[in-house]
Parts: C-alpha cells; sequence; structure tokens
C-alpha cells in the first residue's frame, strides 16, 4: 500500500537546484524525512522534519544546501536542494513515522514512498 507520494525529481548539472515534493498528510504522520540511496550504497537519511512543530535536522553531508519544509494549508513537504553536486545522485525517498523519535537513521521510519531519481552530471 503506497503512502506516501514523491515528485520533482529529474536531470540537473552540477550546481543546479530542484525540489522535491511528497503528499505526506500532516495529521497523519508526525516526522517526515527524505532519505536518499546512491547506486551500491546504503539508504542515508538527509533531512527530517516534525509535521506539527517545523523542527528540523540535516545530515552533514546535505547542511547547508538543502532546505526540508512543510507546508501549513497543504499535506506537503518539501526538499530544496541548491548547489547540487555529482555525488547526491541518487533516489530520494519520502519516509515517515506516526509518533515517536524521528531522527535521520532510514530504520526509524516505516512508511515509505516509491522514490524519485536525482542525477546530478558534473
Amino acid at each position: 500500500q503506497v503512502q506516501l507520494v514523491e515528485s520533482g525529481g529529474g536531470s540537473v548539472q552540477a550546481g543546479g537546484a530542484l525540489r522535491l515534493s511528497c503528499a505526506a498528510p500532516r495529521y497523519t504522520y508526525s516526522c517526515v524525512a527524505w532519505v536518499r540511496q546512491a547506486p551500491g550504497k546504503e539508504r542515508e537519511g538527509g533531512a527530517r522534519v516534525y509535521t506539527g512543530s517545523g523542527n528540523t535536522r540535516y545530515a552533514d553531508s546535505v547542511q547547508g544546501r538543502v532546505t526540508i519544509s512543510r507546508a501549513n494549508a497543504t499535506a506537503a513537504v518539501y526538499l530544496q536542494m541548491n548547489s547540487l553536486k555529482a555525488e547526491d545522485t541518487a533516489m530520494y525517498y519520502c519516509a515517515a513515522r506516526k509518533s515517536g523519535y524521528c531522527g535521520l537513521a532510514p530504520p526509524d521510519y516505516n512508511y515509505w514512498g516509491q522514490g524519485t531519481q536525482v542525477t546530478v552530471s558534473s
């Protein structure tokens, strides 16, 4: 059963920007994260937001280049990515949980979207 739906991926050149969107009903999930998986690598949590407070947390690898936000009026969570690098190339997943602690580790989340591909060319 698909719980979350991502959109906004694509191909960009290094230095460019992309904005990913995740349809995640605010009153269903207490927190939402963006997790990525590059070819041949494990999933890596990049950013998360608590849907109620808006509190955010970022991985060191993306700190300063990405912003996670949630829309008050809609059920959307966004990931604005700037200054993209070739190493940001990955499948990006929206992940969520309904309650409890929300870190950056992928096992913290039990609801997942199907992912959207981001490819950055150098």
